[in-house]
């Protein structure tokens, strides 16, 4: 009792290391944040002027972005260059797709009559998909599991590097999957195989479009109104949204321009302290408060090695560390990134998460979204270039780190 009166006591004072911390919406107060470099390194561990050196970094791994840092509940690094900003809603490519399969994992604690096999449910067939797909055009689709294509192993061709039992290997000609158009219904549903199924791994953005499908059927509402109601809602979203206008396509809009569908292989809008929420889930194993948003099987899943994928060390839509690949960072982190410069991590054992934001200048362009930009910008970056600065994803890590004392 006396210790639950001091922890109460020094929660209320920002400085309890409480699981139970969930931060309000912004509207309402937002993260607790930490400004003070003493009180930070006291509460933390965090050396702040190693994380500017890693913001440093950062500012010459894309021309947008910023780098926020949020250990033990508190926000203790904030800081953004560029468009980049709180309330910007740039179009953070395939980090959507981490926001597909908590999708998937979602649907499934709602509707678990429908997945009497779980993950290994075979996913081409009529219960499904679109009756106009079959018969199949390849019959090995129908072997296809939802872990799969969550995993990029249901042998559906996508982009370089391919691996096969483990052994990287390069195609001399590629597909291109990593455009919107990828993201539709036409393209997911006819892409053709170049393995059987769970036979190899290919980074195929198209497979992640086939599980938004399968909730928008299922759940008889399109997937980004399925996550407003069980996701962003509950966790306390600003305003987000997808980068639907793509006047550009062949195929998948409408007369305005408009995707037909919820893009499931990438695309999501969000603003930067709601990504962070976004990470505190996966961090809290799918718990916010006392919901349980996601299960947490499924949350400890995206974070690991899975049984889906024994190939490369991609989950669910996360790249795992499990291997310890990546030098100086837990093997319980995961992270996903996407084009432009974007991550979103989470540590478990260091009870943090991090965003770094990324972002060109046409990721931030408002007619993707058709959602209000609420600040301005100086056009400070407008005539950056691109340097050489190797693995920005995995660098960045590594320097956030490294800035916690030991």
């Amino acid at each position: 009792m006396i210790l639950r009166i001091v922890c109460i006591a020094l929660l209320v004072s920002g400085f309890c290391f409480g699981e139970d911390y969930f931060p309000a919406p912004d509207s309402k107060g937002g993260w607790r944040t930490l400004k003070d470099a003493g009180k930070i390194r006291k509460a933390t561990g965090i050396d702040v002027a190693k994380l500017d050196e890693a913001f440093a970094y950062v500012e010459k791994t894309s021309q947008h972005g910023g780098l926020l840092v949020v250990r033990h509940g508190h926000l203790v690094y904030e800081k953004y260059f560029g468009r980049g900003n709180r309330e910007a809603l740039p179009e953070l490519a395939s980090c959507g797709k981490a926001f597909t399969s908590v999708a998937v994992g979602m649907m499934m604690q709602d509707k678990p009559e429908l997945f009497p096999n779980g993950l290994d449910e075979k996913v081409f067939t009529p219960k499904f998909m679109p009756a106009e797909i079959f018969p199949l055009d390849d019959p090995r689709k129908a072997e296809i599991s939802l872990g799969q294509v969550l995993a990029m192993s249901a042998g559906i061709r996508g982009t370089n590097p391919v691996y096969v039992k483990g052994v990287k290997q390069e195609w001399e000609n590629p597909t291109i999957d990593n455009g919107p158009w990828s993201t539709t219904d036409e393209f997911a549903l006819k892409q053709s195989l170049w393995c059987a199924p769970g036979e190899c791994y290919s980074y195929a953005t198209s497979s992640s479009h086939i599980p938004a499908i399968l909730v928008r059927r299922m759940m008889g509402m399109e997937m980004e109104a399925y996550m407003r109601k069980r996701l962003t809602g509950p966790l306390g979203f600003g305003t987000w949204g997808y980068a639907m206008y793509r006047p550009k396509l062949k195929s998948g809009i409408d007369s305005e321009g408009r995707m037909f569908h919820t893009p499931g292989g990438g695309s999501i809008a969000v603003r930067s302290t709601d990504v962070l929420r976004f990470a505190y889930l996966m961090l809290h194993q799918g718990r916010w408060g006392k919901e349980q948003i996601l299960p947490a099987e499924f949350a400890k899943m995206c974070g690991r090695s899975v049984k889906y994928n024994p190939h490369f060390t991609h989950s669910f839509n996360f790249n795992v560390n499990d291997d310890g690949h990546l030098a100086g960072v837990p093997k319980d982190a995961f992270w996903k990134g996407g084009s432009g410069g974007y991550a979103i991590y989470v540590v478990p054992s260091l009870d943090m998460v991090i965003y770094k934001m990324g972002g060109t200048e046409g990721q931030y362009d408002p007619a993707l979204t058709r959602l209000p930009v609420k600040y301005s910008y100086d056009g400070s970056r407008k005539d950056w270039k691109a340097t050489n600065v190797g693995d920005s994803t995995g660098k960045t890590l590594q320097m956030v780190i490294a800035a916690i004392g030991k």
